[in-house]
């Protein structure tokens, strides 16, 4: 992008416009300035109008008569503070009225100049002084603004921020974050440059709904817009104006907005801003809202989701996850018999107690601990089912699930197999869960790995299928060997009393020529109906809840 100040220079010399009627005025200015500066000049306001329109860009400076014919002085210099392309051009006043002086300086002009003129030196340092002046200016004004969107950069948002809250102590004011979902995915479908004229209308539509003296608007990141603004009740409905702006030109524009409302001035601004922040990140991966508000429960889970992190590596070294084994029955006989186990993590967290893997494999899978995790508990599975295998009559296999995130490492079926050979057991005792969402989120990817796995033997069920993520066309392509019916999709199913559902998913299984495996079971009802319906095997409360290791082994002696 061109560097705006260096466009008002040509060939070194800056230009400056002299607008007077007389042209013994214009000639005695023209003859002082012609050594240093380019000159351009005008006999009447409407001449020196047109002349500012066309050459805006390399104007340094206007010398203005006051009393000119067509369009005054005044009127002309009105007209230029008002038209924000030329706003920033200054002006030095020609006049020998005193009056006109103030009302000069107050409609906008940088200096003025007596008539009669004064010396050529003193001429010359004050349109010096104008220029230097300007420039100077513009320059901060270009490192304070955004190239892209001409808003605030982060450092000088913060800083006309903390000035704001010193004129304006007893203000109640909220910070917003706003933020445009899923951005990487418009520049794959848009482009670079679509991409920044959308930021562009972004700004545009925001200084629309937060205008100056209300709001200071800062463009933080390439995707991030943040706003310090009195506080107010309707930001969803501003927000609503904005997407819909923006929706007329790009379709799929997603904008999400976390609010800290009548935000403590006790917080420097920037916690401020993290606390919006916190709000806002909530609605990642929310496809339902759009507007989020920070308040203590927020704060509660990010300090208990750190705390987590904080001690992760210590409950690794401690010892402190335990694996619990879940029993799997085979029903299809005229006794449940045992078929095999389902490997689950649990935490028992000194200071906190027992801890739900609901709160930290999500937390663990988003930062990247799940790896370390994951292996922990394959290994810690491989070597009970090896201490199982020597001291009990029954062997039967158990299944460990498999994070999204673990799907993404080429190397994975090799870890696997290594933690297999180490321990001294076969492949076919340690059966690997995949998540439906897993398939679909990057089918060619995911199928390609779980091939591989297969390939070494291993033994896949897809787990929680019925949630509702797959396609009866995919169905048939993808590489399982179980299909393991979701839990909330069974308890849907008698809560409605949908069984058709329940046997549609059956018979999807059996026509796949795989096993069907029930978890969740916590009823008889439930039971007997999956039984009926040809359900193979069941894992759930109706038999036995997930149990210790020690606890576990009595179903295999």
């Amino acid at each position: 992008m061109t560097n705006p100040v260096a466009s008002l220079f040509k060939d070194g010399r800056r230009t400056v416009l002299i607008a007077d009627d007389e042209f013994i005025n214009r000639e005695i200015l023209s003859e002082m300035l012609k050594d240093k500066y380019d000159i351009l000049t005008a006999e009447d306001g409407e001449q020196a109008y047109e002349l500012i329109r066309t050459h805006s860009k390399t104007i340094s400076l206007i010398l203005l008569d006051l009393i000119m014919p067509k369009m005054g002085g005044l009127e002309l210099l009105s007209a230029v503070k008002n038209q924000s392309e030329y706003a920033g051009i200054p002006v030095i006043v020609l006049t020998t009225d005193q009056e006109s002086e103030v009302v000069s300086l107050n409609t906008g002009a940088s200096d003025f100049i007596p008539k009669p003129y004064p010396r050529q030196s003193v001429v010359m340092a004050r349109v010096r002084r104008a220029i230097e002046l300007s420039e100077d200016r513009r320059i901060i004004s270009d490192t304070q603004s955004d190239i892209i969107t001409g808003l605030y950069t982060g450092e000088y948002f913060y800083e006309y921020a903390e000035a704001f809250d010193k004129l304006h102590p007893d203000t109640d004011m909220d910070a917003v974050v706003l933020g445009i979902n899923n951005y990487h995915v418009l520049l794959e479908r848009y482009g670079k440059e679509h991409c920044i004229e959308l930021l562009g209308l972004i700004a545009k539509e925001l200084r629309g709904q937060y205008p100056d003296g209300k709001a200071i608007l800062c463009h933080k990141e390439m995707d991030v817009f943040f706003i310090y603004c009195h506080h107010a009740d309707d930001h969803a409905a501003r927000l609503g104006t904005v997407g819909h702006a923006i929706d007329c030109s790009y379709s799929g524009v997603k904008l999400k907005m976390g609010i800290y409302e009548n935000a403590d001035k006790n917080l420097d601004l920037q916690n401020r801003f993290v606390r919006a922040r916190m709000a806002y990140d909530k609605l990642q991966g929310n496809y339902h809202d759009d507007v989020a508000v920070f308040d203590n429960e927020i704060l509660e889970k990010i300090l208990f989701d750190e705390q987590l992190c904080a001690d992760f590596k210590t409950a690794i070294e401690e010892e402190q996850f335990t694996v619990h084994f879940q029993p799997k029955f085979d029903i299809t006989g005229d006794e449940p018999v045992i078929a095999g186990a389902e490997a689950l993590i649990r935490w028992c967290h000194p200071a906190l107690g027992m801890i739900s893997p609901g709160k930290f494999i999500p937390l663990f899978e988003n930062n990247g601990l799940i790896y370390e995790l994951d292996d922990y508990v394959w290994h810690k599975t491989a070597a009970m089912i090896k201490e199982w295998r020597g001291r009990c009559a029954k062997k039967i296999p158990v299944s460990v699930n498999i994070s999204r995130a673990e799907m993404y490492d080429p190397n994975l079926a090799n870890r696997l197999l290594h933690i297999v050979e180490e321990n001294k057991i076969e492949i076919n005792d340690l059966h690997l869960e995949i998540t439906e969402s897993a398939y679909v989120s990057d089918s060619s990817m995911i199928i390609t790995r779980v091939e591989a796995l297969r390939e070494k033997g291993f033994f896949i069920e897809m787990d929680d299928f019925g949630s509702g993520y797959s396609s009866l066309n995919m169905i048939g392509e993808l590489p399982i060997d179980a299909l393991k019916l979701d839990m909330l999709f069974i308890r849907s199913a008698f809560k409605n009393h949908n069984m058709k559902m329940l046997d549609i998913v059956i018979d999807i299984a059996d026509c796949l020529e795989v096993p069907a495996i029930a978890e969740g079971v916590e009823t008889e009802e439930q039971y007997l109906k999956l039984k009926s319906s040809g359900c193979e095997i069941i894992q759930g409360y109706y038999f036995s809840k997930p149990l210790p290791a020690d606890e576990f082994e009595k179903f295999l002696k």
